[in-house]
């Protein structure tokens, strides 16, 4: 312990030696400090704190009616986007950053320089935002801030109304693009349903099973006519063994003269008529041939007249088996004529569906196609105007009622204090520093050039015994100058600490507001 202390007093005595040097550098620090501080001025910090409510309640109630974007994502995109090159520019100019002569370099180095002093953070926990910025000038901080606060606000609005009016335009474009397409649709769909007309609709296994019918009716209509060509036959037979007249003595004993034969067919054929009318139209091939058929007897009966006026012919038959027999003939001839034609056109349609059998698997390939693409296209078409409708009444919920609140919890504000390191710490600190480095200076020197101040030191450095020492004494012209140069020393000191203490008490007092 003795030797330490015996060492710190001897490094003492060494810097005590070159006290001058320290002073010296001690003074270069303080003016050099001073002049340094005096390009430094202070920086004020203004912040202000915003709030995002995304939370409404209009957000629950319109979940399924209108077009909500997420709004969340919405403010931290417009937070990021806040502190852009464009609104640094405008900033620039509006609140005079730059003068109008200054190049296009000094603006960039402005602009750099913003972008990297402005700061938005945002709270993990909500939409809380902090907006601050520092500045030499308290004044146009808190101005940039406000500025910043209000762009922040008034931004979200702009750019939810400008996306919800773009996404309403891209949404009539497609519509209308879609509404034709979908009009070409119902177009091929018509075209193609009326060129394959009683094949379109219909799949192959009821095709086929219309096939199976139609065959099923025409071997019907088949058998019924070949059993009605048979009993007209047979009639035919019993007619013509049959006597048209009867004999003179039957004649008069019979009854008053019946109707005559064609006046019975006529009447038969007109109640066939009457019954096939109640049943089918007037161009069935069954009411033709009916009429047909009343039309030849009315014009037999009219010969016949005609001639037994004229006495051109003999007597009308007057064997009433007979007559029964030409009414019953006449009755199988047109039951005939009328199966003959709805086989006639029953095997006609038979013929159109065997001829369309081979195209049926094509014609239902092409139209499930076609039907495919105009469901799609159809669907489409409803989905866009659906969300077209949504889109409107979302860009009227937005005129009506915003679906974010933003809140100014701390409006811009300037601390009243500068940022730390003010120039009052700093002048502080300078002091202290100079003072610091005057005394580090004169131990440096000790080290630079070292003395010996005892015989121990001597002893040491020599390694040989030391056997006495002589002390200096002063006479009364060298004390003299020892309490002169101690006089000069004090002053130069003094007038550092003193001179430091006022420069300090003026910085002090020059950096408030």
């Amino acid at each position: 312990m003795n030797d330490a202390l015996r060492l710190g007093l001897i490094r003492a005595s060494g810097a005590w030696r070159y006290r001058w040097v320290g002073v010296t550098v001690a003074w270069v620090v303080a003016l050099l400090a001073a002049a340094g501080l005096h390009f430094f001025k202070d920086r004020y910090e203004a912040s202000a704190r915003v709030h995002v409510n995304t939370q409404t309640v209009l957000k629950p109630l319109m979940a399924q009616l209108a077009v909500q974007p997420d709004i969340d994502q919405q403010v931290r995109m417009l937070a990021r986007t806040l502190i852009s090159r464009p609104r640094i520019e405008q900033l620039i100019d509006s609140l005079d950053f730059a003068e109008k002569q200054d190049g296009p370099r000094v603006r960039e180095r402005i602009v750099n320089d913003l972008v990297a002093a402005i700061k938005l953070e945002g709270s993990t926990s909500g939409n809380l935002y902090t907006i601050s910025y520092r500045d030499r000038d308290p004044v146009r901080a808190r101005r940039l801030v406000e500025t910043l606060v209000n762009l922040f606000v008034e931004s979200s609005a702009v750019s939810k109304r400008r996306d919800s009016e773009r996404a309403r335009e891209f949404i009539d474009e497609q519509i209308v693009e879609n509404e034709k397409k979908l009009t070409e649709a119902e177009s091929r769909l018509k075209d193609f349903k009326l060129k394959n007309f009683g094949m379109s609709g219909a799949t192959n296994q009821d095709f086929f099973a219309r096939m199976a019918t139609t065959s099923d009716e025409v071997n019907r209509l088949r058998l019924e006519l070949n059993a009605a060509e048979q009993a007209r036959d047979a009639l035919k037979r019993e007619l013509s063994s049959e006597a048209p007249q009867l004999p003179a003595e039957a004649l008069q004993a019979r009854a008053p003269m019946a109707p005559s034969e064609l006046e019975t067919r006529l009447d038969a054929q007109r109640r066939i008529l009457d019954d096939l009318l109640r049943r089918f139209t007037e161009v069935h091939p069954d009411v033709i041939a009916a009429r047909r058929n009343i039309a030849q007897i009315e014009r037999q009966r009219k010969e016949e007249s005609d001639a037994a006026r004229n006495g051109a012919r003999g007597m009308a038959p007057t064997n009433p088996v007979f007559q029964q027999l030409r009414v019953s003939l006449a009755q199988a001839e047109a039951q005939v004529a009328s199966l003959r034609s709805q086989l006639g056109v029953q095997q006609g349609r038979l013929d159109l569906v065997r001829s369309q059998a081979s195209k049926m698997p094509q014609v239902e390939a092409e139209l499930a196609q076609l039907n495919r693409d105009y469901d799609v296209i159809r669907r489409n078409y409803q989905q866009l105007v659906e969300r077209r409708e949504s889109a409107s009444l979302g860009i009227k919920l937005d005129d009506s009622a915003q679906l974010a609140d933003f809140r100014i919890i701390e409006p811009a504000m300037v601390a009243p204090k500068p940022v730390f390191p003010s120039r009052s710490v700093l002048a502080l600190a300078a002091v202290v520093a100079s003072i610091a480095t005057g005394i580090a200076a004169a131990f440096g020197m000790t080290f630079v050039f070292p003395a010996l101040f005892d015989e121990k030191q001597l002893q040491a450095v020599t390694d040989r015994p030391v056997i006495g020492s002589v002390s200096v004494v002063l006479d009364s012209a060298g004390q003299r100058a020892h309490r002169w140069q101690m006089f000069q020393f004090g002053g130069t000191a003094g007038l550092l600490i003193l001179a430091s203490v006022a420069w300090l008490g003026w910085v002090v007092v020059s950096s408030r507001i």
